[in-house]
């Protein structure tokens, strides 16, 4: 086999996945974010493929495989085409029509989906296994975020609400199973739409310390939410009144939240006032001074397309100070601004915040009788130990991989693509959809993430490129390499998957390779446990290792790897 395993680290290796993966031999990059898969990898990918397939199949899916280059026509009618900005690969053929590279296939399914007609035929259910491809600003760890990798996709098609809801719980539980399967430790987390638009979504997320997402979860009773959507409960309180109007008082040399403690205002009654460009528009963004800004729940409370901080000249001209004086109370604006602000704020007196003068700040600032609020929502991100809003436990935060995405999108993609059918009453109605995504090669280096130890890879069996190993001690010893062969016919005869290293390299060399490749169980034919009418079986996830009568291997081997 063609398995080019290497001595040392790679350099350019920036997560563990990354690294055991080149250095076991399983992948080898041809460009930031484009990796080859040699033959162990190919492997691995086809369980996991196999296992996602056969739990698509167990809930009536059906699989498909659609087009990986799209014209731009039904991404403009959904309006993704300027949505996605530079992260969606583009091209135009020879006649000059815009096409892309699929990043994913909402809009394609659908224009299947429009030959249903009939409430008669739904629901449906359908899934591919398909290229997708991403132009990641910064491709990193390997395969978990590159610009070219497979997804499953599935997509439901239904008639009502109701009927989307049996739909997405049956991919939930599908998806439990799946991670199961592959023994990802995946949390279902309440998670943010983003560009996929739609009324819920679930996003199960594995905790490893390379994940760049963050998970929010109560161990008490189960709650869990992306960073970017979680909630908590803070405690109750109470101000005192204020003086009937705000009042000015000098803060030289303030810039800071924590430079205006000294002027006796504490971080929870400070209030923060954040400058945004959302879709063009400058907007005062308001949160409690002691609450960081969560900007993906900015982007879904306002629906932005295109947002950004405001740069200091435009902060200047708009409100006539620096970032450090900067506050929303109208009397001290220069000139009205849209305002959304965070409901922690909603109801609180006698605050604080900028006069948009510099060095100049306000007290005593009544928030609803002071500050003409356009909007309110959850803003604000959540933070470790603070109560879950479910039990009142405390929360916890990991680090973790995103490693599936499930998500209610309506009649969103319906609608834009004119997918209808006749209701029972006759009348023309969209169908309601879903859509439900698992990146495969990103699960197999999540798997790798969390299945390691210093040696190596340590693969679970059910998606191990082969269960069982045979190292052949002394290769050049007819007669042990003849026990070694007859093992390996015997174990491949009865069903194990089951490789034979018969090279002529010491067997250090050989064990460290067995370890480092992840394969969980190692048989080793030698002289002298042949003598003895023994091999010895090495359990990989343990470093246990026993004797078995040669007789017995087979059925050994069987037992260990759940035959």
């Amino acid at each position: 086999m063609f398995v080019p395993t290497l001595r040392d680290d790679p350099a350019e290796a920036d997560a563990p996945s990354h690294r055991l993966l080149l250095r076991a031999g399983y992948v080898r990059q041809l460009t930031a974010g484009h990796y080859s898969l040699l033959p162990l990898a190919v492997r691995v990918r086809a369980k996991i493929i196999d296992i996602i397939r056969e739990e698509m199949n167990a809930i009536g899916a059906q699989e498909m495989l659609l087009p990986a280059v799209h014209p731009a026509e039904p991404w403009r009618r959904s309006g993704r085409w300027d949505l996605m900005g530079q992260e969606m690969f583009r091209l135009r053929d020879r006649r000059g029509v815009d096409h892309a590279l699929g990043m994913t296939h909402e809009e394609i399914f659908a224009t299947v989906a429009r030959e249903l007609n009939s409430y008669r035929r739904l629901p449906q259910q359908w899934y591919q296994f398909q290229t997708k491809f991403r132009d990641e600003p910064r491709p990193k760890g390997g395969l978990l975020r590159t610009r070219e990798f497979t997804m499953k996709d599935a997509y439901s098609f239904d008639l009502d609400d109701a009927g989307l809801d049996a739909s997405f719980e049956a991919y939930r539980g599908a998806y439990t199973r799946i991670f199961e399967r592959l023994g990802l430790r995946a949390l279902a987390c309440e998670a943010s739409s983003g560009t996929m638009g739609g009324s819920d979504s679930t996003e199960f997320m594995c905790p490893a310390e390379v994940g760049e997402d963050l998970a929010v979860h109560c161990p008490a009773c189960g709650y869990a939410a992306n960073i970017e959507r979680a909630t908590s409960v803070l405690p109750d309180v109470s101000d005192e009144a204020g003086p009937p109007a705000p009042e000015r008082f000098d803060t030289p040399g303030v810039r800071t939240i924590e430079d205006l403690r000294a002027y006796g205002a504490p971080d929870d009654r400070q209030i923060k006032t954040l400058v945004y460009v959302l879709d063009g528009t400058l907007t005062l963004v308001l949160l409690r001074g002691d609450h960081p800004l969560n900007e993906q729940k900015l982007v879904d409370a306002t629906g932005a397309a295109e947002i950004r901080a405001a740069d200091p000249a435009e902060i200047q001209d708009a409100l006539g100070a620096l970032p450090g004086s900067l506050g929303a109370v109208d009397a001290f604006l220069p000139s009205p601004l849209p305002v959304i602000a965070d409901e922690a704020l909603r109801g609180r007196r006698n605050m604080f915040t900028g006069a948009n003068i510099d060095d100049v700040h306000l007290r005593g600032v009544d928030v609803e009788r002071d500050i003409e609020v356009g909007k309110w929502a959850d803003l604000r991100e959540v933070e470790a130990g603070q109560r879950c809003v479910r039990c009142g436990g405390a929360l916890e935060i990991e680090r973790a991989i995103e490693v599936g995405h499930i998500f209610k999108l309506g009649d969103r993609y319906a609608r834009a693509l004119g997918v209808e059918v006749l209701d029972p009453d006759g009348r023309r109605v969209p169908v309601i959809m879903g859509s439900y995504g698992i990146g495969v090669e990103r699960a197999m280096a999540a798997i790798v993430e969390t299945h390691r130890d210093d040696r190596g890879i340590v693969w679970p069996p059910a998606v191990a490129p082969f269960q069982a190993s045979v190292v052949v001690a002394q290769s050049d010893d007819a007669e042990v390499a003849k026990a070694g062969e007859d093992l390996y016919t015997s174990l491949s005869a009865a069903g194990v998957e089951t490789v034979i290293d018969d090279r002529a390299e010491r067997a250090g060399v050989k064990f460290r390779d067995t370890e480092l490749t992840g394969i969980p169980f190692r048989v080793t034919v030698g002289r002298r446990g042949l003598a003895e009418g023994v091999a010895e079986l090495t359990v990989r996830a343990t470093g246990e290792t026993e004797k078995v009568p040669l007789d017995d291997v087979v059925q050994r081997v069987r037992s260990l790897a759940g035959h």
